[in-house]
């Protein structure tokens, strides 16, 4: 036998009998009655006599007893005799309708297909291979049959110093009630040694089994972070309060017939719309399932979880009827309206039955109020079939707001980047990470392991097109990019900035509010924001910035209530954009054949023709020249050779380097730096000439890149700059170049690849050359020139350097 699993059942046999009593406690309490009620309320809908229940790693047999007390049939399994000879005891006469045997959990010896629930508590820690044991549990579940699975990240705070104090305050909290310590009347010391060989000790759930379960073919997973506080008495959760018991429920997929009925399912290349009826048919809410003729992942797509916010509504209905099923990989969920009744009765945000916001009681509850039972059915129905969630969202009938998007930032690293990803899709100018772990329904999913965002775009309880279109196009680029929709992502005006900090401030006080500042404000510390005031003009209250950031949103109305928003803003992060990191890796990847390309255009007419252009420009004298982006140094290398001081600087070192091969076969001499083209190492005043091409369109910056190029320039120096409109074109379709064209040397992903970024580059969306002379024309230049003709001379005929699209040159003298 295993040493380990010889080890773990020892443990367990000498916990038989005081864990007899503990499930004695919970028989006379309260918890029988409600954890009755909430295993039933996830069972199949079969009769009673029809339904065949398993429970794992039963113990002494709470779950067989109770199940067996209310009519049902039982087969109870663990791997301790002593557990099951307990288990026998308690069921007393109830043992005719349970079976018992000894079994592993991660090898049981039933036939597939045999159950309708699989049930088990406090055990999957437990287990030496819980991936092998939900395998198990799947292979004998029937099609459509339940997982119900409860449990607790248990001994957690043996890997994590903040969950080791809370652990430790527990312990004094129920030293301080006069309680019976959970913990401390065990053999502690040996089960930690235990634990500290169990997989799942060290692993956030239960983010990870949601994971695994939808990789072995569950068809639906819910998780319930709060079952424990329905479930449990007071004097649990005193002692486990920093370890709460999480419930995940999963479900088995169909078969071909039951996956038919189900409202979430539509054949392959088609779409489904009507009314999603969710718990029990209470709600009824106006959806449509769009049903890829490809397989793929789920993505769930929400309005109204606000029912005053309508941009986000419309934009549900318009992607609805424009999103295609042959062009999707996957399912796309979109429920248009979540809280119906309030928006149809035109409620606003809080639901006047009883005065609860949606937004603020995720994962509800099923037998709470209205709002809680909402949220509770959607996280169960909606949020169980999910792979990526989407959430649209506006600004209320009292909100100002700029659009900004959030996303999840309260889960595991996973989670946290690919929802980060997702909001860097959107074409708004800020992304806010979210660090609330519940309440809201994206950062709840989040929590259960969903990459999630929500957009903020609109305001005050209004809708434009132009919003509503603008929230579509974030929407399929956010689909896209997660490769449920074919197609590429639309051009962006933003990329979205980071903000973090974020202060929430709200009233003190109900009055009248007088803002002294517009959402997408710059504001500084100490900056005053606005007051509130009552009737007769006397200043209640004032509102000041803490931080140099930026407002989001703000209060609207005259009014302001006590308690109640009245102003959002954050700070700017000091994370990288990501975007320079993945430009230069692509870079990288090219830069072999680029420098190939660049020695043989130096050796070719190219070089001629490229000199003949820059002389017209070049003033008298020998100049110090900055040639930026440099490439693999033909610029640079072109200029040394007419006996100018040439530096040549890129950001990708691969390129720096091919640069100086070059220029070392060429036998001339010019400096090259690895340097970033926005943030320029240079002196102001340093140079007579800054020189580029194809460069600024490849920039997150390009204005910014043009203020550190003319900061450099000497007064009376001459800016040139070659560049085109690439933006506008597709590189990945190379179907009208010559056969020994470069772009078909570097292949079909690669040109995907260059394609995906120049889309998340702001300059690929300008009307180029115009943004440049607009720019431009905003810093130190003068006496402008453009030439749009140079194409036409420098690429006459379609060779392997042709370039497609049509180049402009700009020149600009910085004033003096």
């Amino acid at each position: 036998m295993d040493k380990l699993l010889s080890e773990i059942e020892s443990y367990w046999s000498t916990r038989a009998e005081g864990y007899s009593e503990v499930n004695h406690k919970e028989l006379n309490g309260i918890q029988k009655e409600a954890w009755l009620k909430t295993l039933k309320r996830q069972f199949p809908e079969k009769k009673k006599e029809e339904l065949k229940i398993l429970d794992i790693g039963t113990g002494p047999g709470f779950f067989p007893v109770i199940l067996a007390e209310a009519g049902y049939k039982v087969t109870a399994v663990d791997y301790t005799q002593e557990m099951l000879d307990t288990a026998k005891k308690n069921a007393g006469e109830l043992c005719e309708k349970i079976v018992f045997h000894k079994m592993d959990a991660q090898d049981l010896k039933f036939e597939d297909n045999t159950f309708d629930v699989v049930i088990s508590r406090n055990l999957t820690w437990n287990l030496k291979d819980p991936k092998g044991a939900y395998r198990e549990w799947h292979r004998v579940l029937k099609p459509g049959g339940k997982l119900l699975n409860f449990d607790a990240n248990w001994y957690g705070y043996l890997y994590d110093e903040e969950k080791r104090r809370s652990y430790e305050e527990d312990r004094k909290l129920v030293e301080n009630e006069n309680l019976d310590d959970h913990y401390l009347c065990t053999d502690i010391d040996r089960m930690e040694k235990i634990a500290l060989q169990m997989p799942l000790s060290a692993i956030e759930r239960p983010v990870w089994d949601r994971n695994i379960l939808k990789e072995m073919g569950f068809e639906s997973v819910s998780i319930d972070l709060n079952i424990w506080e329905r479930v449990w008495s007071q004097e649990e959760k005193l002692n486990y309060h920093s370890t709460p018991m999480f419930m995940i429920c999963a479900e088995k997929q169909q078969e071909d017939l039951q996956k038919a009925k189900d409202p979430l399912w539509t054949e392959p290349g088609t779409k489904k719309s009507g009314f999603l009826r969710l718990a029990g048919g209470e709600f009824a809410l106006p959806y449509t399932v769009i049903c890829g003729s490809n397989p793929g992942k789920t993505v769930l797509i929400t309005a109204s979880v606000h029912a005053g916010e309508y941009v986000g509504i419309q934009a549900a209905v318009e992607l609805a009827d424009q999103l295609k099923p042959e062009k999707m990989n996957g399912r796309v969920i979109l429920v248009k309206t979540i809280c119906r009744k309030e928006f149809e009765e035109r409620s606003g945000s809080i639901c006047p039955e009883d005065d609860k916001n949606l937004n603020r009681v995720f994962p509800g509850n099923p037998e709470g109020t209205r709002m809680d039972r909402l949220a509770y059915a959607v996280v169960e129905k909606l949020q169980s079939v999910a792979d990526y969630y989407i959430d649209l969202h506006s600004g209320d009938s009292f909100e100002e707001l700029t659009p900004y998007i959030y996303y999840a930032g309260k889960s595991v690293q996973q989670v946290r980047e690919i929802s980060q990803k997702m909001a860097q899709q959107a074409d708004v100018p800020y992304m806010v990470k979210s660090n609330v772990g519940a309440g809201g329904a994206y950062n709840y999913a989040a929590s259960c392991g969903i990459p999630s965002v929500l957009i903020e775009r609109g305001q005050m309880g209004g809708w434009t097109a132009e919003e509503v279109k603008s929230t579509g196009k974030d929407v399929r680029n956010i689909l896209c990019f997660l490769g449920v929709y074919q197609g590429l992502r639309s051009y962006s005006t933003y990329y979205p900035m980071e903000i973090e900090n974020v202060r929430y401030q709200s009233a003190t006080v109900s009055g009248l509010w007088y803002p002294a500042k517009k959402p997408g404000d710059l504001v500084k510390t100490g900056e005053y924001l606005g007051c509130t005031k009552d009737y007769e003009g006397k200043i209640l209250e004032k509102s000041y910035s803490d931080l140099n950031g930026v407002i989001l949103y703000q209060i609207g109305s005259l009014q302001v209530i006590k308690d109640g928003p009245m102003i959002t803003y954050g700070s700017f992060s000091r994370e990288e954009d990501s975007r320079k990191e993945k430009i230069t890796a692509y870079w990288t990847k090219r830069s072999d054949s680029f420098k190939e390309q660049r020695r043989a255009e130096l050796h070719s007419d190219m070089a001629d023709k490229w000199m003949r252009e820059i002389l017209k420009y070049l003033p008298e004298g020998k100049l110090r020249i900055l040639d930026v982006g440099c490439g693999a140094g033909f610029f640079t290398i072109l200029l040394a050779k007419l006996g100018h001081e040439v530096t040549g600087i890129d950001l990708t070192p691969d390129m720096i380097r091919h640069s100086r091969e070059l220029a070392k076969e060429e036998k001339v001499s010019c400096t090259f730096k690895v340097m970033d083209g926005e943030k320029l190492d240079f002196k102001s005043g340093s140079f007579d000439m800054v020189i580029s091409r194809n460069l600024t369109w490849t920039l997150p910056d390009a204005a910014g890149a043009y203020r550190e190029w003319i900061r450099v320039l000497r007064p009376g120096g001459i800016l040139l700059n070659a560049d085109a409109n690439y933006g506008a074109d597709n590189f990945a379709d190379t179907s009208g170049l010559p056969a020994n064209h470069a772009h078909h040397t570097v292949g079909d992903a690669m040109m995907q690849e260059c394609e995906e970024i120049k889309r998340q580059l702001p300059i690929s969306s300008y009307i180029r050359p115009a943004w440049d002379l607009e720019t431009l024309g905003r810093l130190e230049m003068e006496k402008f020139s453009i030439d749009l003709g140079i194409s036409s001379r420098i690429y006459q005929k379609k060779d392997e350097f042709y370039n497609p699209t049509p180049m402009f040159l700009v020149c600009g003298e910085k004033r003096s």
